[in-house]
């Protein structure tokens, strides 16, 4: 399949999945006849996601970047989502290989220094396993919002990305984070108790604050560095063709 024609199958998607409800967004996904995974932090976003596949025992493979240096909270949390579910959540993690070359280059914490060296830890710890989880999938599914940040504010449903030539599929980007509550509370879905401390969204743990009052959801991440649209690389890329919601 070409470019051109994977973009013409991400419109059509897009369009399709707009007015449908998220059971019927991920229904219809699992129904392709491709494989489907799902990448899930164990943030609240992905545990409606994972909810809505354990609940309706959707064909979709559901996994987790364990970077190594996630918070203790989110790593027994993927162990109650398994059980709650009955459902498996495979564990990526870096190569330790890996990690040995990042710490003789800039120190095992030096992600602090400089945007190069955060950018070359987020490599090694997350897009690289990412890589590894994603082999052979067509289609992926992600917990993206456009209400997550000005960055994501145009989040479509269905999109092309360029750098893994595969359709991502992101069924929750029109919810806002009441109707994520709301959910969350209606279906007893387990939740990471870092968010009542003030932490919407969780990473690994040297690298996530609280946000402050009034901050953006997405404040407490890399908290040190400057740019508003800073990310790690596993949703943004210069190449990415994104097909506008309509």
């Amino acid at each position: 399949m070409t470019v051109v024609n994977i973009i013409e199958e991400a419109e059509t998607l897009n369009a399709k999945l707009a007015p449908l409800s998220l059971a019927e967004r991920l229904s219809f996904v699992a129904g392709l006849d491709v494989r489907v995974v799902f990448t899930t932090s164990l943030g609240i976003e992905d545990q409606v996601i994972t909810a809505e596949i354990g609940n309706h025992r959707l064909p979709i493979d559901v996994v987790t970047l364990q970077t190594g240096r996630l918070f203790p909270e989110t790593l027994a949390l993927i162990d109650e989502t398994e059980s709650q579910y009955d459902i498996h959540i495979t564990r990526y993690e870096p190569d330790q290989a890996d990690i040995a070359a990042y710490a003789a280059k800039y120190g095992m914490n030096g992600f602090y220094e400089s945007v190069e060296a955060r950018h070359a830890c987020c490599g090694v710890r997350k897009l690289k396993p990412l890589a590894r989880a994603l082999a052979g999938a067509t289609i992926w599914i992600t917990g993206l919002r456009r209400g997550q940040s000005a960055n994501r504010a145009e989040t479509p449903f269905a999109e092309y990305d360029a750098e893994r030539h595969l359709l991502k599929i992101n069924p929750l980007a029109d919810w806002d984070i009441e109707t994520i509550k709301s959910y969350v509370a209606d279906n007893s879905v387990p939740v990471n108790p870092l968010h009542a401390r003030g932490y919407p969204s969780i990473g690994c743990e040297p690298c996530t604050r609280a946000i402050k009052p009034g901050e953006p959801e997405r404040a407490g991440r890399w908290w040190w560095e400057q740019d508003e649209k800073r990310e790690c690389g596993l949703h943004v890329g210069e190449e990415a063709t994104a097909v506008a919601a309509r």
